[in-house]
């Protein structure tokens, strides 16, 4: 018989102690609840907002720095109407090797041809196939928030 109450205290305790947590969870603003300046402005969550300004793509075609090593090159060009699908990749129309030397665009890296057992291919991996995933344009916009970025040659 001691051994039953003993078990009912145990049971008792955890659930004390699970109403308390549960308490002091619900009485605790969520951290995201503090933000003092959020990027939307002083605007209701349901309300809606305008829309930003479309930023006009950096054109200069030339060369764009990376801020580290490994680093996917950005894209100095307008891409705003290239399809990219799962069959067609306008990108491939200069930058797959042989067009890349008649178009004097930089040859798709090596890597690109390597599926994902490590196998070599004659044609661009499709695990590589949506080239902004990871390479993307750059526009002259603002930053919404400060940055304190340093590239990697910056620190020494």
């Amino acid at each position: 018989m001691m051994q039953r109450d003993a078990g009912r205290t145990v049971n008792a305790t955890l659930v004390l102690a699970l109403v308390l947590t549960l308490a002091q969870w619900l009485a605790t603003p969520p951290a995201f609840a503090q933000v003092s300046s959020p990027m939307r402005g002083a605007i209701a969550i349901p309300d809606a907002n305008a829309a930003s300004p479309v930023m006009k793509q950096n054109t200069d075609r030339t060369q764009l720095g990376r801020a580290y090593r490994q680093q996917p090159p950005l894209i100095p060009h307008n891409i705003e109407k290239y399809q990219i699908s799962l069959k067609v990749n306008q990108c491939m129309a200069c930058h797959d090797w042989p067009n890349n030397v008649r178009e004097g665009a930089p040859k798709i890296s090596e890597t690109h041809y390597i599926d994902r057992d490590g196998v070599a291919l004659d044609h661009v991996a499709r695990t590589r196939w949506f080239c902004n995933q990871c390479h993307v344009p750059q526009v002259a916009a603002q930053p919404l928030v400060e940055n304190q970025f340093k590239s990697a040659t910056e620190v020494k």
